[in-house]
């Protein structure tokens, strides 16, 4: 392999790894409390897997960015690049939001190991 081809597959990794971040952070944004005395509840993947059901609510690219973070934390991020790249994408927010449903379903079928 050439040393550009291996720049070019480490700076891909590093935008993998940036949007991991990413969905880190904004799953602390929400869950973080407004009141020092009220905590939220912190959304469930089978809560998001209801708003994907559900026609009338629209899924946001934070909502499927926690669910594939969570998914990678979890040792499945090689699986995780196979769904974004499924969706002719190399990272999640290059990926249509209409698809977002189908990113989670995916998602929900992912077994470890």
């Amino acid at each position: 392999m050439s040393e550009i081809r291996l720049l070019l597959d480490v700076v891909s990794d590093m935008r993998s790894l940036a949007d991991s971040l990413q969905a880190v952070c904004d799953a602390m944004a929400e869950s973080e409390p407004a009141d020092k005395d009220k905590k939220p509840a912190p959304v469930k993947e089978a809560e998001l897997k209801k708003t994907a059901k559900s026609a009338d609510k629209k899924i946001k690219l934070e909502d499927v960015r926690a669910v594939l973070a969570e998914k990678s934390q979890a040792g499945m991020t090689v699986k995780v690049r196979e769904i974004i790249h499924k969706y002719g994408a190399a990272k999640l927010s290059e990926i249509e939001p209409k698809y977002y449903a189908d990113i989670l379903k995916d998602a929900e079928g992912l077994v470890n190991g």
